[in-house]
């Protein structure tokens, strides 16, 4: 774990994240646009979104392109990915702050929806709990947090994590490659069953969690804040 949270502070290795990730999350710029899609059901127009794990900014770019009513705060404790963060949306410089560190050091809000992609899959259950609980905190009653991020939906997590790396790669992958990258995907992220998922949601505080996005091993849940 720490090994991987050291990469996401080296700028030279994360200097391509904006134009890998689209290559390796089946369905990326659509999962953005769903997510804006539940999350304006329940916001407020003009709307204040908090990003968790905000860094590369795509999420943002994308909901800032459906809605130029909306603002968005991005919470990354990555320095050089909040400047790639600043730089993919440029644009939108006029609507969305970025805050270096995690979401306890965020405003209180309240936030009229949040979104945590790509993130919690990095996370033990107990800080997985205290993150998905700070975001509820920040929440206005009745708003949704989006999430989504890498599971184990079936009892061989390795399985599942070998078909997204052979999807990232590209057919004619080496097969020796893909178990090697996967396995060490395996043993290095804490991930969750589909089922324990929706109890770390539910013990957090959130009613209802609903998947509504699935890609290999990625999955993709709504829940609202009550």
């Amino acid at each position: 774990m720490k090994e991987i949270r050291t990469t996401f502070m080296d700028a030279a290795a994360v200097a391509s994240y904006v134009d890998d990730t689209p290559l390796k999350v089946p369905g990326l710029a659509d999962l953005h646009k769903m997510a804006t899609v539940l999350l304006e059901e329940q916001a407020a127009s003009p709307a204040y979104i908090l990003v968790v794990g905000a860094g590369g900014g795509m999420e943002i770019k994308a909901m800032a392109q459906l809605r130029p009513d909306w603002r968005f705060l991005g919470v990354d404790p990555s320095p050089p990915m909040l400047d790639i963060a600043r730089r993919t949306t440029s644009l939108y410089a006029d609507r969305v702050e970025y805050l270096l560190g995690t979401v306890d050091r965020a405003p209180n809000g309240p936030f009229d929806g949040a979104t945590c992609f790509l993130t919690l899959h990095f996370l033990g259950i107990s800080e997985r709990l205290q993150i998905l609980r700070d975001i509820r905190h920040r929440l206005s009653p009745g708003s949704s947090l989006i999430v989504a991020h890498h599971t184990a939906p079936g009892e061989d997590a390795q399985t599942w994590l070998a078909r997204s790396v052979a999807f990232a790669r590209g057919s004619g992958s080496r097969t020796e490659q893909v178990i090697a990258s996967s396995k060490a995907m395996a043993d290095r992220m804490p991930l969750l069953s589909p089922v324990e998922e929706v109890a770390s949601f539910k013990d957090a505080g959130f009613s209802n969690p609903t998947l509504f996005y699935a890609g290999l091993s990625f999955r993709g849940w709504v829940m609202t804040n009550v």
